[in-house]
């Protein structure tokens, strides 16, 4: 891992002017962060470029402005979240490129941290536009990378930047690097993938790179159910995607061929209505009433994925089981999470998971803590599990 990316290790910071890309895209509420943990991700390599005796340059974007600056989404609040999380004052400046960033860097002491403004106000970060990145690139000496989650992106500050000045991976990018690696790039095996949603549609290209890289693939979700019906089961009024039956025989046919093995649910909790504790019960999935929905995967199928739990070494999870924020049908997605947890604190699985519901039902069963690594990085999790190439890690590879 190291070999392959430049990381902090090989940069010398102190006395320089680094310019370091975070992720500072939190939920707010009246100009105030009602979550910091993107904040809390990157907070180590601010203070340890600041400890160095670096100047820290924080870019970064907020929101979705439309090419110029909008007050709605300017950082300026957000800079005195940061201070709260890294102890240390933070500068802002109203602008991320041109003398008013140059002045404001000019001032900087070593050890300072100024964040500048929005990159999105310009319409040359999206476009990546040379011209663009020549000024970004003036204002700095070294450039850091610490926004795995817009990595999947050629921007000016998550690329191009990358190959204007010296160019490193900060601590929050290097660990999710390795434990991106360790999940699917080199796994210890036999390797399993829990792959969970509402749909096969949005997936298709995650499951069809999966066949090929994982021993176990277990379907989770209302996105089994498309997989039941491709069967010849009967799944009454649940999610389902009819028109995509083809699709998950041809993704059956290429599992069989990689040697890879399907798991899907052979029982379920069901309903005749979607709400908290709507009147629900067990049934075998050969027995799901006309005017039923699967909820949720039952108890024989939440002991076949145990099983398996018991007998991997490696467990990618991207997708619940059920509609977890509903109870009763969190039951499976709550069981198998603290199972996974257990034997990954026994030191018997290396467990990395990743995509907004799954952290939200891990954080739901207090068990986030418990796994060798979650990704709070949506999109970029999502593309690097379907075996794209991600711009802004490409562009960190020791050349």
């Amino acid at each position: 891992m190291s070999n392959s990316f430049r990381t902090l290790d090989d940069a010398d910071v102190s006395g320089k002017r680094v310019l370091l890309r975070v992720d500072l895209n939190v939920p707010t509420e009246n100009g105030r962060v009602t979550d910091a943990t993107r904040i809390e991700r990157v907070a180590a390599t601010i203070e340890e470029i600041a400890a160095k005796g670096g100047k820290v340059i924080l870019l970064a974007h907020f929101g979705r402005p439309k090419g110029g600056p909008d007050e709605a989404n300017s950082l300026r609040p957000v800079a005195a979240a940061v201070a709260d999380v890294v102890k240390r004052p933070v500068a802002f400046c109203p602008d991320c490129i041109g003398k008013t960033a140059a002045d404001s860097i000019a001032k900087m002491k070593n050890g300072d941290v100024l964040l500048l403004e929005n990159t999105r106000f310009y319409k040359g970060e999206e476009k990546n536009d040379p011209a663009h990145v020549e000024a970004l690139a003036k204002l700095g000496d070294i450039y850091v990378n610490d926004a795995f989650s817009a990595a999947h992106r050629a921007h000016a500050t998550t690329e191009g930047l990358a190959h204007k000045l010296p160019a490193h991976a900060g601590r929050a990018m290097q660990k999710e690097l390795e434990a991106l690696t360790l999940a699917l790039g080199n796994p210890a095996r036999p390797v399993a993938a829990i792959v969970g949603g509402a749909k096969v549609s949005t997936k298709l290209e995650l499951l069809g790179n999966l066949v090929n890289k994982v021993d176990i693939l277990i379907i989770a979700g209302g996105m089994a159910n498309t997989f039941l019906f491709a069967e010849g089961k009967h799944v009454g009024k649940s999610l389902c995607e009819k028109d995509l039956a083809d699709t998950a025989r041809a993704i059956v046919t290429a599992a069989e061929k990689a040697k890879c093995r399907i798991l899907l649910p052979v029982d379920a909790t069901v309903a005749k209505e979607f709400k908290a504790h709507a009147p629900a019960r067990v049934v075998d999935v050969d027995d799901v009433g006309e005017d039923e929905m699967i909820l949720d995967i039952g108890p024989k199928s939440v002991a076949a994925v145990e099983k398996v739990l018991g007998e991997i070494k490696t467990l990618v999870w991207n997708g619940p089981f059920g509609a977890f924020e509903t109870p009763p049908f969190d039951a499976a997605t709550m069981a198998i999470a603290k199972t996974a947890a257990r034997l990954t604190k026994q030191g018997k699985l290396t467990s990395v998971a990743g995509g907004g519901d799954t952290v939200a039902a891990l954080n739901e069963a207090k068990v986030a803590d418990d796994f060798t690594y979650v990704s709070a990085a949506g999109g970029a999790f999502l593309e690097w599990m379907e075996g794209k190439v991600l711009p802004g890690v490409e562009a960190l590879r020791a050349k």
